[in-house]
This record gives C-alpha cells, structure tokens and sequence, in this order.
C-alpha cells in the first residue's frame, strides 16, 4: 500500500500567500520577530521515505503465473476446484464481517 498526500504537502502547512493585495500578508499568530523556529526530521522519517520510494518498485502482480494461468485456459488444462473456491469464499467474507464489527 502506499502512502501518499495528494497535496503533496505536510497536513497544516499552508502554500505561497497571495501578494497581489494591496496589504502585506499578516504572519500567522504566536510567531514573533525573528523566532528562530526550527524543523527537524528524525531518521526514523528518513527511512519511512526511502521504504516508501522503495515500495513504488515493487510489482503487485506475478506476471509469470498470470502468464502460466492464460495458456492453461486455452489449452483446456486449468481445473476449478470448485470445493477450494467455494472454501475462500466463506472465509473471505468471514473475514470481511469480523472487520466490520470492529
């Protein structure tokens, strides 16, 4: 899964004023002259954005068993084992109703 903000930005952090009015843009309350605020990213952070940018490569899909299954069904050799299915599917929605209770 990945973790995206769409805004691309941090929640709370505000974009570029608008400087086309006629009055300097007022700063935000509690912010003084010169009040030497700083950020600082732990390295915990650091490695959340490399894992992040390291999952991107990663392919959700197994091209080659999607490859295996397709030939299979044209040569008439995959079998549906219709007590298998059946199995994961009341599991399945198992699963789905217990997640909704919590």
């Amino acid at each position: 899964m990945k973790i995206n903000n769409p805004a691309g930005r941090l929640p709370g952090v505000t974009g570029p004023q608008d400087v086309t009015g006629s009055k300097p843009a007022a700063p935000p309350q509690g912010a003084g002259k010169g009040s030497g605020d700083t950020i600082s990213v732990s390295s915990l952070a650091n490695q959340l954005h490399k894992l992040e940018s390291s999952l991107g490569d990663v392919s959700v899909v197994d091209s080659a068993r999607v490859d295996a299954i397709k030939q299979a069904i044209s040569d008439g050799r995959f079998a549906v084992n219709s007590e298998v299915v059946a199995d994961r599917l009341i599991a399945s929605v198992k699963e789905y109703l217990l997640s909704q209770k919590n």
